[in-house]
């Protein structure tokens, strides 16, 4: 009940804005139709005034882009035509106005709706039931209002895709081609992934392996005891190390912390295991989907791993929020800079978040600060 409140109050301010938009947006179409109409048959004139129309045109409609995504939860895409986007602007003033209206209904509910609260400060009440039928009036507006939300919340999101694009097929098209990327990537990143790990089995736990078999294999031969005593402290302590880096590997491979007590209690022990001092900020409404909550654990991370080895920071500050369905991770770091997507570490990541349809970018300038920014979906 909670969330169905909170989102129909996100939509009512969203609503909102777009009724100040719609009132932009008809001013607009007015002076570009008298503007267009007056060089309709001077084409140079026309193109002269079809640039800072559709300039215009463009800007209002990815700040309508904007209000959609964040408001709205409705994603439009940023490859439309300019005769589409003036269409779009000269149909959506309507709906705008009309959702002023909604706004204004539901305003009026929720004043009448609370009036018995206030109305004994303001007036003085001789009919009681009077205000009990203003009451139940002001509620009963605010119960159609907020549906009424949601259904122009969504017809919204139909008319931008009407005349922005893109249609159904182009739609499928797309999204065919970017399923068969991310799957490339997916196999790229599992091949990177077993060739790290075999690397790893190499150059650490078989090369302690080795020096385990030599020190058993002299303590055999000896006829020394107290050398085959030391020999034997020595191998012992040599499985020690084998094992905590076979651990390591593990780690690496996956933490079994991710699914025994979450993606919070795996993030807070990459920051403990990490030398440098790191900032976590964790606020998840829930536990994120098992796909999502697993490369988020690995951008954080790498990213850390990352800041360590190669930028000469002394801090790292880590960001993690779930808002609506999207999981962001920001991670930043107080480095020299210089960071980019073309390596093989951050490439891989870019390859992971990629895989869940989720957006990795880098803000890396020379100098510093370095801020990757991961947002993926949790549907």
């Amino acid at each position: 009940m909670n969330t169905v409140v909170r989102r129909g109050a996100r939509l009512g301010v969203g609503l909102g804005i777009g009724s100040g938009t719609a009132v932009i947006e008809l001013v607009f179409s007015l002076l570009a139709g008298i503007a267009l109409l007056l060089v309709r048959a001077w084409p140079r004139g026309r193109r002269a005034v079809m640039r800072p129309v559709g300039a215009c045109a463009r800007s209002l409609v990815d700040l309508e882009r904007h209000r959609l995504r964040t408001m709205l939860d409705e994603r439009v895409s940023a490859s439309y035509e300019p005769t589409g986007a003036l269409r779009y602007l000269a149909t959506r003033w309507a709906l705008g106005l009309f959702g002023a209206g909604l706004v204004l209904t539901a305003l009026l509910g929720v004043a009448y709706g609370t009036f018995f609260v206030y109305a004994w400060a303001i007036i003085e009440i001789e009919n009681p039931g009077t205000l009990a039928i203003a009451t139940l009036g002001g509620l009963f507006l605010l119960l159609l209002s907020v549906p009424a939300f949601f259904a122009i919340a969504a017809f919204e999101g139909k008319l931008a895709r009407h005349f922005l694009g893109p249609s159904r097929q182009e739609a499928l098209e797309r999204r065919i081609e970017q399923l068969a990327v991310s799957r490339a990537g997916v196999v790229d990143v599992v091949h990177d992934e077993r060739r790290r790990i075999e690397r790893d089995l190499h150059d650490g736990v078989q090369q302690q392996l080795v020096a385990l078999g030599m020190l058993l294999g002299r303590a055999r031969r000896t006829r020394d005891p107290r050398h085959a005593d030391e020999l034997l402290r020595q191998a012992h302590e040599q499985s020690s190390q084998a094992l905590d880096e076979l651990r390591e590997v593990a780690w690496r491979v996956y933490p079994t912390v991710l699914d025994e007590a979450g993606l919070r209690a795996a993030l807070e022990t990459v920051a403990e295991r990490c030398p440098l001092p790191v900032r976590l900020r964790c606020r998840l409404g829930g536990e994120p989907p098992k796909a999502a909550a697993t490369v988020a654990y690995f951008v954080v991370s790498e990213s850390v791993t990352n800041a360590v080895k190669h930028s000469g920071a002394t801090s790292i500050d880590v960001r993690v929020v779930e808002d609506t369905r999207t999981l962001r991770i920001e991670v930043t770091d107080d480095g020299k800079g210089g960071a980019d997507l073309s390596g093989s570490g951050l490439f891989g990541l870019a390859r992971r978040v990629d895989a869940l349809d989720g957006l990795l970018r880098i803000d890396s300038p020379p100098g510093g600060p370095t801020t990757i920014t991961a947002e993926i979906p949790c549907e």
